[in-house]
């Protein structure tokens, strides 16, 4: 009962600093030049994210006509 409780208690601080130190964790993660290929490269394999990406790059090199 009593490890089971330390567990939950854990997780939910755990979970509490990741949170608030959030943005500091993902300039950590994708300072390392390996681990933001490999996070671009997951990202592109989803086809939402690569149209939204490929629209916007294609979209501002087209000349726009006012």
């Amino acid at each position: 009962m009593i490890t089971r409780l330390v567990s939950i208690v854990s997780f939910v601080v755990s979970f509490y600093f990741a949170y608030k130190y959030r943005y500091r964790l993902a300039n950590a993660f994708l300072g390392k030049r390996w681990l933001r290929k490999l996070a671009v490269s997951l990202a592109m394999q989803i086809p939402f994210i690569r149209d939204k990406v490929l629209g916007s790059v294609l979209q501002n090199n087209r000349p726009q006509h006012i």
